[in-house]
C-alpha cells in the first residue's frame, strides 16, 4: 500500500528516535490485526518479526503454514523473493571494498556482447536504471518457468533483446539487471554469490539461509495460490535457477530481522557501502526514489528503507526506519492480497503514533456517519458548508456502506488558494469514495472534507 512521503537522504540521518519496546497491550492490538486481516483475505498464514530499540523485540506466526492444521511457528521459513536483492547487493559492494570492482563498470567489462554493454553499468544494473528489459513482469509462472533453466539462458534471450530505454534515464523495475549482476559478482569473485553471501554476511550474523528453489522443507511455510475468488489452493514453487541472485534466498523473518539489525548498526558492510545502498540513484521524474535493491521512503516523520517481495505463491515485506532504530517483517504464503503490506500497514500505526497517515481523514469520515460534527475542527467557511441539510445527506447516504475496507491516500499533500489539499479513496465491499481534504496550513482546520463517487 503506497503511503509514502518520499524523502531524501538527509532525513535518513535524523536524529534518533528510538521506537520504544512493544507493550503487552501492543502485542494483542497486532494479534488481533493480523488475525483480522488474514480472515479478511483468506490468507492461510502470516509470519512476522519486529525489532525495536534495536533489537528483536515480537516474533509471532499465525494460521496454517503447512495446509495441515500443524500449529504455525517462527521456525518456519518463507522464500524472500526480490527482498533477496540487497544481499546481492551487499556482496558487490564487498567486492567494491577490496577494489575489485567498481559499481561504474561496464557491463562490456564482463559481458560484451550483450545489448547496451559498452553504456550500462553496474549501479544501473542494481538501481533498476539499465533498461534491460524485465523476464519476469507477471505475477504468475509462464510456461518456461515450469523447468529448470540457468541465469545465462534467462541473459542470452532478455539481455541481448533491445533496451526498453537509454540507460540512466529511466526507473523501470527489471529482475534481468540482477541476474546479470549476479553473474558479474561470480566472475569478478571466483566464487558462487550464495556461497559468498553464507561466508561473509549469513555466518557472521549467525542468520540461517537456504535457497528458495532447493533448500525448503516440510516443515517450512506451503506456497498457496487463489484464482480469482476461486478456492485456495496449494501453489507452485520456483524452479531452480529462474530467481537467482534477483530472489533465490529464504528464511524465517527472525533471520532477516538480524540482517536488519545489521543495517541499524553499520555492520559486516563498512558505514560507506550501506550508504550507497541507502542513496537515491532513481531519475528525478521517477515516481519513487530507489538506492541499490532498496526503496526509500517516510511514514509521518519515520524514514523508511523497504522492499517487497513476490513469488507465484508467497508474498514478503520488509521495512527498516533508521531514525527509530526500528523494523517490521512480514511473510505471508499466498500469492495474492495485499495482506503482507497490511499488515505491516497495521503494525506501523501500532508501533508509530503519527503513522497512520488515513487516522485523522477516517475521524472525520465516522462523524459525518452519525450527522454530529465537532465544529471546532472546520473554518468558518467548513461549518457554513454543512447545515443540517447537508449533515443529514451525509449521515443518510454513509451509514448503509458500514465500514471501509481500506483507505488511502492518492498523490501527495499539495497548497492552493493558501489551504492544503489532500485526496483520500475509501474502499466498501460495493463501491469507491473519492474524498477531498482541504485544510488551514497553520492551525490544520477543515475548509472542505467533500465525497464524491469514485471509479479507478
Amino acid at each position: 500500500m503506497a503511503r509514502a512521503l518520499i524523502i531524501g537522504l538527509t532525513l535518513l540521518l535524523a536524529a534518533p528516535l528510538i521506537a520504544k519496546p512493544l507493550t503487552a497491550e501492543q502485542k494483542l492490538m497486532i494479534d488481533a490485526a493480523v488475525t483480522k486481516i488474514l480472515k479478511a483475505t483468506e490468507v492461510p498464514s502470516a509470519s512476522i518479526a519486529i525489532v525495536t530499540d534495536g533489537k528483536l523485540d515480537y516474533a509471532h506466526a499465525y494460521g496454517d503454514q503447512r495446509l495441515d492444521g500443524s500449529p504455525a511457528t517462527t521456525a518456519a521459513r518463507y522464500p524472500l523473493a526480490s527482498i533477496s536483492k540487497q544481499f546481492t547487493v551487499a556482496a558487490i559492494l564487498l567486492l567494491v571494498e577490496e577494489g575489485k570492482l567498481s559499481l561504474d563498470d561496464k557491463v562490456a567489462k564482463y559481458f560484451p556482447t550483450l545489448t547496451g554493454a559498452d553504456t550500462v553499468t553496474i549501479r544501473e544494473l542494481l538501481s533498476h536504471t539499465s533498461g534491460y528489459r524485465d523476464y519476469w513482469p507477471q505475477d504468475f509462472q509462464f510456461e518456461a518457468m515450469t523447468k529448470p533453466t540457468t541465469p545465462e539462458a534467462i541473459i542470452d534471450r532478455w539481455a541481448k533483446a533491445p533496451l526498453d530505454y537509454t540507460p540512466g534515464t529511466k526507473w523501470q523495475y527489471s529482475n534481468t539487471g540482477y541476474i546479470i549482476a549476479g553473474r558479474i559478482f561470480e566472475q569478478v569473485a571466483k566464487e558462487r554469490l550464495q556461497s559468498f553471501e553464507q561466508k561473509r554476511l549469513f555466518k557472521p550474523l549467525g542468520m540461517n539461509v537456504v535457497l528458495a528453489a532447493t533448500g525448503l522443507q516440510s516443515t517450512d511455510a506451503r506456497g498457496t495460490t487463489r484464482y480469482a475468488l476461486g478456492p485456495v489452493r496449494p501453489g507452485p514453487g520456483e524452479s531452480d535457477g529462474w530467481v537467482f541472485a534477483a530472489g533465490d534466498l529464504a528464511m524465517t523473518p527472525s533471520e532477516l530481522a538480524k540482517w536488519n539489525i545489521a543495517r541499524l548498526n553499520r555492520a559486516v558492510l563498512k558505514p560507506g557501502s550501506w550508504q550507497q545502498q541507502e542513496t537515491n540513484a532513481a531519475p528525478a521524474d521517477a515516481t519513487l526514489k530507489y538506492g541499490l535493491g532498496v526503496q526509500l521512503e517516510s511514514v509521518g516523520q519515520h524514514p523508511r528503507i523497504q522492499h517487497d517481495g513476490g513469488f507465484t505463491s508467497y508474498l514478503t515485506n520488509n521495512r527498516v526506519y533508521p531514525a527509530d532504530r526500528a523494523a517490521i517483517t512480514v511473510f505471508i504464503n499466498a500469492g495474492f492480497s495485499n495482506s503482507q503490506d497490511a499488515i505491516s500497514d497495521a503494525i506501523e500505526a501500532i508501533l508509530f503514533d503519527d503513522a497512520d497517515e488515513t487516522k485523522e481523514v477516517r475521524s472525520v469520515f465516522n462523524m459525518l456517519r452519525t450527522g454530529q460534527i465537532d465544529r471546532s475542527k472546520f473554518t468558518d467557511n467548513g461549518n457554513f458548508y454543512f447545515k443540517e441539510p447537508v449533515l443529514v445527506d451525509y449521515r443518510t447516504s454513509l451509514t448503509s456502506l458500514g465500514d471501509p475496507t481500506r483507505v488511502e491516500r492518492r498523490g501527495t499533500k499539495g497548497l492552493r488558494g493558501g489551504l492544503t489539499i489532500e485526496r483520500y479513496v475509501f474502499t466498501f465491499a460495493d463501491r469507491k469514495l473519492l474524498c477531498v481534504l482541504r485544510a488551514e496550513p497553520s492551525t490544520g482546520r477543515i475548509e472542505q472534507f467533500t465525497l464524491y463517487p469514485f471509479t479507478d
